[in-house]
C-alpha cells in the first residue's frame, strides 16, 4: 500500500504511443496508450528476465518487452510470447500488476492502493472552463516530498527566496491567518504586498499594483494549490503534484492556468515565471537537512508557520492512521 492515494505521474499530453517510464517512491511503473487512446500502468519489470518494459514499444493494445518480444495488455496480462509455438499457451504467471489509471485536469493519475472504492481526486473546478489558458511541465528535486510541500505552504519566504521574481523585501510581515480543516487537507489564505510589474506584464500593469490575495492548500499526501488573485480581475491557479521518487527524490509535475492572456503567444512567459519560483526554491530547500520534516516540537515556529506546521500534524496522524509512508513501501 502507497498511502491509498493517487499520484499524478505524467502530463497527458506527453504520454502518447512510446512507453514511459516513471517511478513512484522508488516502484517503476510503465506508461503507455492502447490502441484507442487509454491510458494504463503497469509494474515496469517483465516477469520473464525483468527487463524494463518502458524499453519496449506498444503493439495494439499491449506494451512490447524489448528483450524477448513479450507482450502485456493494459491489465498485466501477457497475450504473446513470439518465441512460443502459436499452440503454446501463455504460462498463467505471465503477467505484471496493473494500477487503476484516470486522466484528470490535463494529468494521468495512477492509484497506488488496494480499496476497491479509490479516494477522490483533489478539486480542480477551474480547469476546463472558459476562460481559463492552460500550461504544465515538471520539475525535480532532491528533497523529501513533505519539505517540497511544506515550502508551498510557506507564505513568509517570499521576500527572501524570491526577491528577485515577486518577493518585497521592504514588507516582509506576515499578518494574521486562520487555518481552515478541509477534506483531506487544509486552507490559508491572506493578502501579501504586490511587487511592481515586470517584464511582459509590465506593459499591462503600471505603477503601485494591489495586494495580492493569496490562498495556499495543500492535499494529502503530497499535493499544493496555489491561487493567486493579482488584482483587475487577473487570476493564476497553480496545482503542483509532488510524486515521491524516492526518500530523498521529488518530481513535481504540474499545471498552471490564468485568465489572463489567453493566447498561445504567452504561454513561453507563463512557464517561465512558473520555473523561475521553482529554480529559486529549489537551492534553500536541497539544502534543508535529508528526509522529512522533524517533529514540530523539534523546530522552533511562529504565527507565520500555521499553514506548513497544519500539513505536518496532519501527514503525521495520516502515517500513524496505517498509512505506509511512500519512502518506505515496499515494492511487489
Amino acid at each position: 500500500m502507497l498511502g491509498e492515494c493517487h499520484y499524478a505521474v505524467e502530463t497527458s499530453d506527453l504520454l502518447g504511443r512510446e512507453p514511459r517510464r516513471v517511478v513512484v517512491a522508488g516502484h517503476e511503473i510503465v506508461l503507455f496508450r492502447d490502441a484507442g487512446g487509454q491510458a494504463h500502468a503497469l509494474d515496469a519489470r517483465c516477469p520473464h528476465r525483468f527487463a524494463d518494459l518502458s524499453g519496449g514499444e506498444t503493439r495494439g493494445d499491449c506494451v512490447a518487452c524489448p528483450y524477448h518480444g513479450w507482450e502485456f495488455d493494459g491489465g498485466g496480462a501477457c497475450t504473446r510470447i513470439p518465441a512460443n509455438p502459436p499452440d503454446q499457451r501463455v504460462p498463467k504467471k505471465a503477467r505484471v500488476r496493473s494500477w487503476p489509471t484516470v486522466e484528470r485536469y490535463g494529468l494521468v493519475w495512477i492509484y497506488l492502493g488496494v480499496r476497491e472504492d479509490p479516494p477522490p481526486l483533489p478539486p480542480f473546478p477551474e480547469f476546463g472552463q472558459p476562460g481559463w489558458r492552460a500550461i504544465s511541465g515538471e520539475f525535480t528535486w532532491k528533497a523529501h516530498y513533505a519539505r517540497v510541500v511544506e515550502n508551498g505552504l510557506d507564505f513568509a519566504h517570499g521576500p527572501f527566496v524570491h526577491a528577485t521574481s515577486f518577493g518585497r523585501k521592504d514588507r516582509p510581515e506576515v499578518g494574521p491567518y486562520e487555518v481552515e480543516e478541509l477534506e483531506g487537507g487544509g486552507r490559508g489564505e491572506l493578502d501579501l504586498p504586490a511587487s511592481r510589474p515586470r517584464g511582459l506584464w509590465g506593459l499591462f500593469q503600471r505603477g503601485e499594483r494591489p495586494p495580492v490575495h493569496v490562498t495556499l492548500e495543500f492535499w494529502m499526501p503530497s499535493i499544493n494549490r496555489i491561487d493567486l488573485r493579482l488584482g483587475n480581475g487577473w487570476r493564476i491557479v497553480i496545482f503542483d503534484c509532488n510524486v515521491p521518487v524516492d526518500g530523498s527524490h521529488t518530481r513535481t509535475v504540474w499545471v498552471s492556468l490564468r485568465n489572463f492572456f489567453p493566447g498561445a503567444w504567452a504561454d513561453g512567459n507563463a512557464r517561465k515565471r512558473v520555473m523561475e519560483v521553482f529554480r529559486e526554491d529549489r537551492p534553500i530547500v536541497e539544502a534543508q537537512a535529508a528526509g522529512p520534516p522533524p517533529p514540530a516540537a523539534e523546530q522552533v515556529s511562529v504565527r507565520s508557520d500555521r499553514l506548513p506546521l497544519h500539513y505536518r500534524e496532519m501527514r503525521e496522524a495520516w502515517l500513524a492512521s496505517g498509512h505506509v509512508p511512500p519512502e518506505r513501501a515496499p515494492g511487489r
